[in-house]
């Protein structure tokens, strides 16, 4: 199975971006929006974990995440992949106070290990925390867009769980995918 760590923004942050994107999503026919019910930030990306292991993915990374106090963060700004000038992929980024993001980047680390551990090895290069928005049908020049996601900041939130998520390729609407969500590991309450 496709499996994926994540933060899920709660729904009022979701709701925000997406009333700030709804009036650009008909702006361009050349960007295929995500939907709203799957963003998240991914901490570790599995792209082969066997049926049988899940449980043991989900009690490793219940063992990282359990002495990490929740985060404060907020969606912010944008960006693209692999660069600007040969965009693939938009995304919005995630911003934090007080030390957050360097605590985001070692919950990833510890969640990525713990996927290891548990025999679903991780995939992917440095961690960069960020929602993707939209994917674009050919690489292309998106400054004028990260520029529009630039002018973004969205209410603060707090992101006190990891969700292992599920991803069926293909069985969504218009053929994306869909998402089960199959555990959610809190972080440590403060």
């Amino acid at each position: 199975m496709r499996i994926f760590a994540a933060l899920v923004p709660p729904e009022a942050a979701v709701e925000d971006l997406g009333i700030f994107l709804e009036p650009r999503r008909e702006a361009a026919d050349d960007l295929r929006w995500t939907d709203p019910e799957q963003w998240h930030v991914t901490l570790a990306f599995m792209a082969q974990v066997p049926e049988g292991s899940v449980d043991t993915l989900a009690e490793q990374v219940a063992g990282a995440v359990s002495g990490r106090a929740p985060l404060a963060l907020r969606v912010e700004g944008g960006g693209a992949f692999p660069n600007p000038y040969a965009a693939r992929v938009l995304w919005a980024g995630i911003e934090g106070g007080d030390g957050a993001l360097s605590s985001l980047a070692s919950l990833a680390r510890g969640v990525r290990q713990a996927a290891n551990h548990a025999g679903a090895a991780p995939e992917g290069g440095p961690f960069h925390p960020h929602v993707t928005v939209a994917r674009l049908r050919h690489p292309s020049e998106a400054t004028r867009w990260i520029r529009v996601l630039d002018s973004y900041a969205g209410p603060a939130w707090l992101a006190d769980e990891v969700t292992l998520v599920a991803s069926h390729l293909g069985e969504g609407r218009g053929r994306r995918p869909r998402y089960e969500h199959l555990a959610t590991v809190p972080l440590a309450r403060v």
